[in-house]
């Protein structure tokens, strides 16, 4: 029998590379998965690709930045595919700048992305799984909240907060059976992590810093993360709530 067969999962930004990854594991797992994002193309890509291996997923647009979006997507997934089983927040947004080059109206979609969508999306499925008393959430921080990291000034501080929200809703809903956890990638070979080497100035010196800062000796790749996700979202992880794991090479070693 696979880990997940017959849970419903919902994935944001489940179109690009890090949520293409987990979609495609989870489906491989027996899950139905539901790829949310803005991107409608991009999720459709992934959920035939996840078809065509025979895997169960739907694509579904959603700006998690929209809570209206974000009830209208939740309650379709769970009409076409079941209760929500699993919810991984994963998608993200960056802007990569010193601080004092920053814009007002820079942070507020920085912290609508990465903070209040992540909101949204625990306050859509938290009250189905208080009720069903079951379910996991993993939230995809980034190690930027737990060291920082230059120029991600407001996306460090989104994701701290989603680190400290993280741990206070696993207090709050253990007793319903819920857990709740974090995954922090280090720097991973994504679209994401493309811009930010173009808004660095130097592309190829600042690869070259990371690659040598790395004890793995190489960027993490999208592939690298669902491994640990799924980890926390299986029954393995049943009594684990409220944990954050660095997934970056050894690049972080925190405690």
């Amino acid at each position: 029998m696979q880990k997940f067969e017959g849970k419903t999962v919902i994935v944001t930004g489940g179109g690009g590379g890090i949520g293409g990854a987990t979609c495609r594991r989870f489906a491989q797992e027996g899950a139905k998965v539901a790829v949310f994002d803005m991107n409608l193309e991009a999720a459709q890509r992934v959920a035939a690709d996840i078809a065509s291996s025979g895997g169960t997923a739907t694509a579904f647009k959603c700006d998690i930045t929209d809570r209206a979006a974000v009830d209208a997507a939740v309650t379709a997934t769970e009409t076409q595919l079941g209760p929500i089983d699993v919810l991984v927040n994963n998608a993200g947004w960056d802007v990569f700048k010193p601080f004092t080059k920053t814009e007002p109206a820079q942070w507020d979609k920085l912290i609508a992305i990465n903070l209040t969508g992540a909101l949204h999306m625990h306050h859509a499925v938290l009250p189905g799984m208080a009720v069903r008393r079951a379910g996991r959430i993993v939230n995809i921080a980034s190690d930027a909240a737990r060291v920082g990291s230059s120029g991600e000034a407001v996306y460090a501080a989104c994701k701290g907060g989603l680190v400290a929200f993280s741990k206070t809703i696993a207090r709050e809903h253990a007793r319903h059976g819920i857990t709740v956890n974090v995954v922090c990638p280090g720097p991973t070979d994504t679209a994401l992590f493309a811009d930010y080497k173009e808004g660095a100035g130097n592309p190829e010196k600042l690869m070259e810093a990371f690659t040598r800062s790395i004890p793995f000796g190489r960027i993490g790749q999208p592939d690298d993360l669902p491994g640990a996700i799924l980890f926390f979202a299986s029954d393995d992880a049943a009594f684990v709530t409220g944990q954050v794991l660095s997934v970056s090479g050894g690049l972080t070693m925190n405690g």
